[in-house]
């Protein structure tokens, strides 16, 4: 039986940490010196053996920097003989442009997957694991023998509105026709009513919603989101339950990303009761605030290897 060893990058260590809460002595926590340099470059030094070992890399790309340490981690393990080479990136930055709408623009998203096809082949492969993608088609980008794998946190999503529900019936809601068929397939499962809101976009930045696609009146509406960042969208998708008569609006989200003081923007808007959401961002941890819920997805990664030997 091979060995296996998980090493995170900096941003995620809290979630290695809880995987390895887990996992127990099955796992070994591989170790990496790491420094910055005064002109700014980065050191890396990999203290752990990794030869003939299933290496397991934690690491979101939540900005170049990041992304970086995560991809000189990687690198460095296949170069030093690694088995295999699993790279678990909870949340993938630029999911959201995945596509170019205008010309010139630059898809983030595929140079993104570029740059880890371009890694070193391990013996056993090389493997890409993300959580809930914001396009589903990005996994279509990986090259070069890259398998890539997309997770579901579908069970987070359903136990979280069941806690949030309390035992009382909701309706199920997304913020805009996107996410309709997901969220229709959650609410199908829990034997519950689906909703959506239509919008009509009036310029880049700026949408008005026209329509909401079932009656929410008295019921308790659960809005989930596969992110949330500035919280603009998920403001605008309350208020129209809320003006359609919703009685009480909760939120899940599995991306907690919460920028630009995006949570106490969904704190003071009134409208919202309380949010659940996973750890895949660190932005998530850095709120204290009892309207939120952060629940890890380490079971989650575990299952998969478990499964997926």
């Amino acid at each position: 039986m091979s060995h296996r060893i998980i090493f995170a990058t900096q941003p995620y260590y809290y979630l290695a940490n809880n995987i390895l809460a887990l996992t127990g002595d099955r796992w070994e926590n591989g170790i990496v010196e790491t420094r910055d340099f005064p002109d700014g470059e980065h050191y890396q030094r990999i203290l752990s053996d990794v030869n003939d070992k299933e290496v397991v890399i934690i690491g979101g790309t939540i900005n170049d920097t990041a992304t970086m340490e995560l991809l000189d981690l990687a690198a460095g393990c296949a170069q030093y003989g690694a088995l295999s080479l699993s790279i678990v990136i909870p949340y993938f930055g630029y999911s959201t442009m995945e596509r170019a709408v205008k010309t010139g623009e630059i898809v983030k998203a595929k140079n993104r997957a570029m740059l880890f096809s371009s890694l070193p082949a391990t013996s056993y492969g090389n493997k890409i694991i993300m959580i809930d993608l914001h396009v589903d088609g990005i996994t279509y980008y990986f090259d070069n023998n890259i398998r890539p794998v997309h997770l579901y946190a579908k069970e987070f999503v359903k136990q979280a509105a069941l806690q949030l529900a309390g035992g009382k019936e909701f309706v199920l809601a997304s913020t805009d026709a996107g996410r309709a068929k997901w969220v229709e397939s959650l609410a199908n499962d829990m034997q519950v009513t689906a909703a959506f809101v239509f919008k009509k976009r009036l310029s880049g930045e700026e949408t008005m919603i026209t329509a909401i696609s079932a009656d929410v009146k008295d019921k308790l509406v659960i809005i989930y989101d596969d992110m949330i960042r500035t919280g603009g969208s998920l403001i605008h998708a309350a208020e129209a339950y809320k003006e359609a008569g919703a009685s009480e609006i909760f939120v899940i989200t599995t991306h907690g990303i919460f920028a630009a003081d995006g949570f106490e923007r969904i704190k003071n808007s009134g409208i919202i009761k309380h949010i659940m959401c996973t750890d895949t961002h660190p932005g998530a941890l850095k709120i204290k605030d009892k309207m939120l819920t952060v629940v890890s997805v380490a079971g989650l990664i575990v299952d998969y290897f478990h499964e997926n030997p």
